[in-house]
C-alpha cells in the first residue's frame, strides 16, 4: 500500500487539518508495506554492521540511515558519507564538524563509527532509535510530496523541541538552526528575513536572527522556542509568509494575517 497524505488545502487551514488527522495518518504510514519492510530489514541487519564501508555497501540499510536524518538525497554520495562516518565527531578537523549542515554531524554522532572502538550499531537499543527517527522523517517526506510547507512545519516542530532541551549554549543552538536547512527555512520565513540574509557573515547572521526573534517571538533563547505556544506561532508565521510569496502583495489576506500574528 502506498501512503498518500491527506492535506486538502495549504496555509494555516491545511496545518490545522493535518494536526487533527496526524495521529491516524502516521499510523497508516507506519503500517504501509514499504515502510514496514524497510524497518524490519534494518532491525535485522544493522547489528552486523561494524564499519562505514559495510553500511554504505548495503543500499537498503543506507537508505534508512540517511532517511533518519533527512539526508535522503545523499544516497548516491557513498564516498562522502563513508568519510563523514569514518572521521567521527570528536576531532575538530573531522569532516562532520567542518560542514555547515549539522545533519551530517548528527548522523556521524549517532552511528559512532569514528568515535568509539565499538560503534553504536552494536547497542540493543540502536535499531529502534534509528527506526523511530526514520519513521518521523520519512512521514514528513511523504507529506512534503503533497505540500512541502507542511513538511517543513512538521520538521520544525519536532526539531525545535529536541533543540530546546539540549544541554548546549544559546549560541550553539542558534548555529544549529542556521546550519540545518529545513529549520533555517522556517525561521527565515517566520521572521521575515530578506533573501540577502544568507550572504551576511555568519556572526552577523547570528546577531540579526537573535534580534528578530526577540522582536517577533518575544525571546532570543532557543530553549523558550520549544514551548507549544511559541512553536505554533513560528509555524503559523512561516506558513503565512510562504502564502504571501504567492499572493498579490502587502494588502493580501495572507499579509494581513501576518500582521495579526505579530507584525512584519
Amino acid at each position: 500500500m502506498t501512503f498518500q497524505p491527506i492535506i486538502p488545502v495549504g496555509g494555516i487551514a491545511g496545518w490545522q487539518i493535518l494536526q487533527r488527522t496526524e495521529e491516524s495518518q502516521r499510523e497508516t504510514y507506519a503500517a504501509s508495506g514499504q515502510t514496514k519492510r524497510d524497518l524490519d530489514y534494518f532491525r535485522e541487519k544493522i547489528g552486523d554492521i561494524k564499519t562505514p564501508e559495510q553500511l554504505v555497501g548495503d543500499f537498503r540499510l543506507l537508505r534508512v540511515a540517511l532517511g533518519a536524518f533527512g539526508l535522503d538525497d545523499d544516497i548516491g554520495n557513498k564516498y562522502f558519507i563513508k568519510t563523514v562516518l569514518e572521521e567521527g565527531t570528536t576531532d575538530d578537523d573531522a569532516l562532520a564538524n567542518k560542514l555547515s549542515d549539522k545533519r551530517y554531524l548528527a548522523l556521524s554522532k549517532a552511528f559512532g563509527f569514528g568515535d568509539f572502538d565499538t560503534p553504536n550499531t552494536a547497542l540493543s537499543t540502536f535499531p529502534n532509535e534509528i527506526a523511530a527517527k526514520f519513521t518521523d522523517r520519512s512521514f514528513e517526506t511523504a507529506v512534503g510530496q503533497t505540500n512541502d510547507d507542511m513538511r517543513l512545519a512538521l520538521n520544525m516542530r519536532r526539531e525545535i523541541g529536541e533543540l530546546a532541551e539540549a544541554s548546549t549554549s544559546q549560541t550553539t543552538k542558534w548555529f544549529t538552526i542556521l546550519g540545518t536547512p529545513p529549520l533555517r527555512a522556517v525561521f527565515e520565513g517566520a521572521l521575515n528575513l530578506p533573501t540577502s540574509f544568507g550572504s551576511l557573515p555568519i556572526d552577523r547572521q547570528l546577531e540579526e536572527i537573535q534580534i528578530r526573534a526577540e522582536s517577533v517571538l518575544g525571546t532570543s533563547d532557543p530553549a523558550d522556542l520549544g514551548s507549544p505556544e511559541r512553536s505554533e506561532l513560528l509555524i503559523q508565521r512561516f506558513l503565512v509568509s510562504s502564502s504571501i510569496e504567492g499572493s498579490s502583495g502587502i494588502n493580501s489576506p495572507a499579509a494581513n494575517a501576518l500582521v495579526l500574528l505579530g507584525g512584519r
